[in-house]
């Protein structure tokens, strides 16, 4: 406890109140990098697959979370209906597709 209260009385004096900047200083610069290498990537990924989704119609093929490819048969508020084999019929969430069939 000592020593946490002398960290910032030495960070505060002496230094002409830059102490406690430069002590925050690289926490600044690590949560700018991870924003910058991690978050914003990822939430430009979550709206790509978004805006993809709601671009789905019918008899596209589709790939989802399970690993199940079929072709949009019915496009429903919430999920789809998806043929995946000759008489295979399955619905699924919007949720669980994650994009279309690779060529």
């Amino acid at each position: 406890m000592n020593t946490f209260l002398l960290f910032f009385q030495d960070a505060g004096s002496g230094s002409g109140g830059f102490g406690l900047l430069t002590a925050i200083l690289p926490f600044l610069a690590i949560f700018g990098i991870f924003y910058f290498l991690v978050i914003l990537p990822q939430k430009k990924q979550k709206q790509q697959l978004q805006d993809l989704i709601t671009q789905l119609k019918i008899n596209d093929e589709v790939v989802t979370n399970g690993g199940i490819i079929g072709k949009i048969k019915e496009v429903k508020e919430t999920s789809f209906i998806i043929q995946s084999a000759e008489k295979s019929f399955l619905e699924v969430g919007k949720s669980a597709v994650v994009g279309k069939k690779p060529e």
